[in-house]
């Protein structure tokens, strides 16, 4: 009984789809991993970043205008969700918490330029302006300083204790103890017909131009017996004179409008009242608290007017209190761009990315990943395929032989091409390749001479012998 010798056999390269797949997805996935945890360490950073910084604000007693404004203040903060906080150092006067400034134990505070200016003091806004008005009783006109020093007494109309002694310096009525004795602070409550009727010849008011614009009592006063608002004599003159005061323009009609008082716009002096901070603050944290005053104004004003009309702190080198850099940048536009803005986060995001991406590449290059086969391993199906050559005995199963050398040779051709077969060890199969195709055309010439062989004893013993094997 003869039969054919069957084909052992051949070991080929692993199944090709399953490998890429695995490695493809795995890919993927560390990508994708990489992203979200580099999204989440910029967030993070961000986050802490945002809320790292808290600034202190000294101010005066807690109904004084600088603690309500502080308030109002933290609150725009904490609502506007920036990275910066408040907190709020109440003292007994605003003298007291511009010396506590002074100290450097606070961040911010506000304070009028008459005021004795720390030299740390930089100028974030200036929340208010303080205007003088010489007031003296009908139509009693008082033309010059030299008018003023005759009347007998003099009243100081204002909320601030220290509004005497700037009038007395500013109206140069401190030259002699008689003169500066006539200056006499009004009392708390007093109005302008009682003053005038207590024998004052003159009124100084020192008031918020905010809270002079809405005061009625000066259109009912003017209704009744009538109050002359004098111009201040060379205005200009003393506000280049003397450091903290601004020349101010009073328009006409603004204490009354029926009738007219003033009934021209006048010439008059001020002071200015500023929001200021250490010069230590860093200009990013300037420039971000100016952008959420200047941008939040309706909600930081006050009641009763105060800081109901914020302005831009004076950027001028000769500024009387220069801005703060980052108040000034805001002020003048000159805010960074957007990659001026975000580039630390963009370093930042570039740094996390290659750490983490080198950590999941070398996760996937040591431990998951599926590694490729070498082509050199390949080589022995090659030899097993040639094994076969010397068993095959027609033209139809040499042929068969010669197919499984070409399905190996394609497989590592593609292998190489996808990654699932790495190049390792190719010229050994190479060799062996060359080798098993020569022996198969010696063969094939071998059969093509002598015909088809036929089955003999031998090849049954090895038949019987390969299924024992098995």
């Amino acid at each position: 009984m003869s039969a054919e010798v069957p084909p052992p056999s051949a070991g080929g390269p692993p199944p090709r789809s399953q490998v890429v797949k695995s490695n493809r997805q795995q890919v993927l996935l560390y990508v994708f991993l990489t992203l979200i945890l580099t999204l989440a360490t910029v967030w993070g950073a961000r986050t802490w970043l945002r809320d790292s910084e808290t600034l202190t604000f000294a101010v005066g007693g807690p109904n004084s205008e600088e603690a309500r404004f502080a308030a109002k203040l933290a609150a725009v903060l904490k609502n506007t969700h920036s990275k910066l906080r408040l907190k709020i150092l109440p003292n007994a006067d605003n003298a007291k918490a511009v010396a506590q400034f002074d100290r450097r134990e606070a961040d911010l505070v506000v304070l009028r330029t008459d005021a004795k200016i720390p030299q740390r003091a930089r100028a974030i806004a200036i929340l208010d302006h303080d205007l003088i008005l010489l007031l003296s009783p009908g139509n009693k006109k008082i033309k010059s300083f030299d008018d003023l020093k005759k009347q007998k007494k003099i009243a100081v109309w204002a909320e601030a204790d220290n509004s005497a002694a700037f009038v007395r310096n500013s109206f140069d009525l401190a030259e002699s103890p008689e003169t500066a004795a006539k200056v006499q602070l009004a009392p708390p409550g007093s109005t302008l017909d009682k003053l005038f009727a207590s024998g004052f010849g003159a009124v100084i008011a020192v008031a918020h131009a905010s809270r002079v614009i809405q005061d009625k009592s000066y259109e009912q006063y003017a209704k009744k017996g009538g109050f002359t608002l004098n111009a201040i004599d060379s205005a200009k003159a003393l506000a280049r004179k003397i450091p903290g005061i601004t020349a101010e323009t009073i328009e006409a009609g603004i204490l009354s409008s029926s009738p007219q008082v003033p009934d021209d716009d006048l010439d008059s002096i001020g002071l200015e009242w500023l929001l200021v901070a250490q010069s230590r603050i860093s200009t990013t944290t300037g420039a971000d608290l100016a952008r959420i005053v200047y941008e939040n104004k309706a909600e930081l004003a006050l009641d009763n007017g105060f800081a109901s009309k914020i302005e831009p702190a004076e950027t001028d080198k000769n500024a009387f209190i220069m801005a703060h850099p980052g108040a000034a940048e805001y002020i003048n536009d000159d805010t960074k761009s957007f990659m001026d803005r975000y580039s630390d986060l963009m370093y930042l995001g570039a740094g996390a990315l290659s750490v983490i991406g080198s950590i999941f590449a070398a996760i996937y290059a040591k431990i998951t990943r599926v590694c490729p086969e070498k082509a050199s391993g390949l080589a022995t199906a090659i030899l097993i395929v040639g094994e076969k050559i010397e068993h095959a005995r027609t033209m139809d199963q040499l042929e068969e032989v010669q197919d499984e050398l070409e399905k190996i040779l394609r497989g590592v051709v593609v292998g190489l091409r996808d990654g699932t077969i790495s190049s390792d060890g190719l010229e050994t199969f190479k060799l062996g390749y060359e080798f098993v195709r020569g022996e198969l055309e010696i063969r094939r010439e071998y059969l093509k001479r002598h015909g088809d062989m036929p089955v003999t004893h031998d090849d049954n013993v090895a038949v019987v012998k390969a299924a024992r094997s098995a």
